[in-house]
């Protein structure tokens, strides 16, 4: 699962592998062999991960499907935008 999601979330934000390793400063090994479940990546680049896709570590594990957006430094008028846009797609 988490081989599946590291892959998933690395193609849905255009990166490459080299990309993603570059911004983890791992080889591009590294990604290959997370991705292929040859290896696993240790919990410090896990929690790495876990920052730059914007999920949880439980998300990436495929313990929690919930997906969240990061809203910190945003104010109150931005948040309702936010809300609105989110109820109006759910009602669609």
């Amino acid at each position: 699962m988490l081989n599946e999601r590291i892959k998933q979330l690395r193609l849905e934000r255009g990166l490459s592998q080299v990309d993603l390793a570059r911004q983890l400063s791992v080889s591009k090994q590294s990604v290959s062999n997370w991705e292929n479940d040859n290896i696993l990546p240790s919990i410090e680049m896990l929690v790495k991960l876990s920052h730059i896709f914007s999920v949880s570590t439980d998300f990436l594990l495929g313990e929690d499907d919930r997906l969240y957006l990061e809203i910190t430094g945003l104010n109150q008028t931005q948040l309702t935008h936010i809300q609105q846009i989110i109820d109006d797609i759910r009602g669609a």
